[in-house]
């Protein structure tokens, strides 16, 4: 089990879209399993595969801190078919990122999420038409407010795409609210990246946006351009995919909250 479990996640592509590709091509493999499910104990609450504890690219038990997030996991195992295809499952993914990248190096990925404060794309607008610049500003200000009078962080906003330097005490008063916990901030790392926002990304962490809404949010100028300009089958496919990706981060924050 061990070799296949790292055949299947070891070199799976972050971008879903590839991922679901290469889950279609002659390598797949066969379910291997009969049942999924979480061990009995106080936590960590680990996942078995019949009785055996799966563990992760980097051989590491697969674990959750709580009994809810591990169920979800041993779900996803449960869920898939006759071949095993890891683009369905999101959460395993994002487990098997926190538990063998964030928990060893949370400092990093706290850094990480901060560089996005720097140019967050929010605070970019644009100079026209019309109904863009009204329909960004009916997205992005209320999480501009928010970080403003939750935070205490005020952004500059810039018209255009020249590049506006923010105010280090807004960067520094919006970095207060990035969790230390590691499963937290491995899920806002998945949010900050997905959406090219670490505001949106916060705002959900702290129940301000739904998932759905961060992501409509961070979509607002491709959601314009494909009124225009018609439909993108591949851009909507690998989006979807991604959302995917955003729900499993979202889920995690649901079922770890904050202590």
């Amino acid at each position: 089990m061990r070799d296949i479990l790292e055949d299947i996640f070891l070199n799976s592509p972050l971008d879903p879209v590839e991922a679901a590709r290469r889950s279609l091509r002659p390598q797949r493999h066969r379910r291997f399993y009969r049942n999924a499910h979480v061990a009995e104990g106080s936590g960590p609450f680990a996942i078995l595969i019949d009785g055996r504890p799966v563990r992760t690219p980097a051989r590491r038990p697969l674990e959750a801190p709580t009994r809810a997030l591990a169920q979800a996991f041993a779900a996803e195992w449960n869920a898939q078919g006759e071949f095993i295809d890891p683009s369905s499952m999101p959460l395993t993914r994002l487990a098997n990122s926190i538990i063998d990248g964030v928990v060893e190096a949370p400092v990093s990925v706290a850094a990480e999420i901060e560089k996005y404060l720097g140019s967050d794309l929010l605070v970019y607008r644009a100079q026209g038409p019309d109904g863009l610049v009204a329909r960004q500003s009916r997205a992005w200000d209320p999480i501009i407010d928010w970080a403003r009078e939750t935070l205490g962080a005020h952004f500059v906003l810039a018209e255009g795409i020249t590049f506006v330097a923010q105010p280090q005490a807004a960067v520094a008063a919006t970095r207060t609210a990035i969790p230390r916990d590691p499963w937290r901030l491995g899920a806002l790392q998945a949010m900050t990246s997905l959406t090219g926002s670490a505001l949106i990304a916060l705002a959900v962490l702290a129940g301000r946006l739904s998932a759905e809404e961060a992501w409509a949010a961070a979509h607002v100028d491709e959601d314009w351009n494909m009124e225009f300009w018609g439909r993108d089958e591949l851009a909507l496919e690998r989006r979807g995919f991604r959302f995917a990706e955003m729900k499993a981060a979202a889920s995690v924050l649901a079922l770890h909250p904050a202590e």
